[in-house]
């Protein structure tokens, strides 16, 4: 009788799930050749092929494909056999910036579940000044926040770029203000826009104030200019800095604060990270396939 290993099967879902084995053995906290070899062994074990790998692709096998789900179940009830003798399911409290939220969310979640089937997450959404206050106070286990504050330490998943966007159609009157749409929370994105602004002598006023989804539907209406995430803008919108004249806006750093130390904490906030960084790789280059 063939018994399968938990760490072989983890490693093939985690190909499975990155299409790599370097993210694969990012979110797993080891050498990508223990990848390999976890990955080797299983499919000793099993008498089958499970992955193709070339230099340009890592794809499953038709014996990987019909694989797949079963290995998903297997994990999970690995998963709820442990849990069966602690009495309860392990939470993960999870705070992301509502300013931060898009479209590698919904990846970042199936991956931390994927990952740890009988997880349960709990994520709240807000502004990063209250989820700061959150995280400080012990409320939630990690933070994903856009920040410039370089006296917190934090994994860093990347930069956030920003543009003066507008409908393509936007126009308005040179003699008059600069009719810019921001944000109602304290923003130092909208603070930092609006020094510059000034500091180029050119005359703004607010028209529109809302959260960045509701700032986003404004731009595609052509109501306001707005400094936006270049990651979140519509695909209505344009940049409009060079016809405008405005000033170029720093970047800002995306960054993920933890609490917890322990090892399992730990392997979530890898797959976290993974996740995140193998989004913003597809997304600034959709048709590279990494090995």
């Amino acid at each position: 009788m063939t018994a399968l290993d938990v760490d072989g099967v983890r490693a093939f879902l985690m190909i499975a799930d990155y299409r790599s084995f370097t993210r694969a053995a990012e979110a797993l906290g080891i050498t990508q050749a223990a990848v390999s070899v976890k990955l080797k062994r299983l499919e000793e074990r099993l008498g089958q092929r499970l992955v193709e790998r070339t230099p340009r692709q890592v794809r499953l096998s038709t014996q990987g494909e019909v694989f797949l789900p079963a290995a998903r179940e297997f994990l999970a009830a690995h998963q709820r056999a442990i849990e069966s003798l602690s009495g309860r399911r392990r939470q993960f409290r999870l705070g992301i910036a509502s300013h931060v939220m898009g479209p590698e969310v919904p990846l970042l979640l199936a991956r931390l579940k994927s990952f740890d089937p009988g997880l349960t997450l709990e994520v709240r959404l807000d502004a990063s000044g209250p989820l700061l206050d959150a995280f400080d106070g012990g409320e939630l286990d990690a933070i994903i926040i856009r920040s410039n504050d370089t006296r917190r330490s934090g994994e860093i998943l990347g930069p956030e770029h920003f543009g003066w966007f507008a409908a393509p159609n936007f126009s308005c009157n040179p003699d008059d203000p600069l009719p810019l749409a921001g944000l109602s929370s304290c923003s130092a994105v909208r603070d930092t826009a609006m020094r510059l602004l000034d500091r180029a002598s050119i005359r703004w006023t607010e028209v529109f104030i809302g959260e960045t989804p509701a700032i986003a539907a404004a731009l595609s209406a052509g109501l306001a200019i707005s400094p936006f995430p270049v990651r979140l803008a519509p695909a209505d919108v344009v940049d409009v800095s060079t016809v405008f004249g405005l000033p170029s806006l720093p970047s800002f750093t995306l960054v993920l604060h933890s609490s917890l130390s322990d090892q399992k904490t730990k392997e979530s906030l890898r797959a976290i990270t993974a996740a995140f960084r193998e989004h913003r790789r597809m997304s600034d280059n959709p048709t590279r396939l990494t090995n």
